[in-house]
């Protein structure tokens, strides 16, 4: 019993010493933002790869859609 409860810690603690990737690996960090994703539901007015216009609607979505003193009246 004290053999198999040694094994079975021993076990346990060789476990924990491995360390697994926690990368998610689909984000590409280093493409600017107003890129674009290459997905179909975008904002309505907004085009890939034009930063003007992703500034703007980033601007007016921090204005107006996310401020709660607009909301509330």
């Amino acid at each position: 019993m004290k053999k198999a409860l040694t094994i079975v810690f021993a076990a346990f603690v060789l476990a924990a010493c491995g360390e697994v990737d926690q990368s998610l690996g689909g984000a590409k960090p280093d493409a600017p933002s107003h890129t674009g994703t290459g997905k179909a539901y975008v904002e309505p007015g907004w085009k890939a790869g034009d930063k003007t216009s992703w500034e703007s609607k980033l601007k007016a979505r921090g204005q107006y859609g996310q401020n709660e003193y607009t909301r509330v009246n």
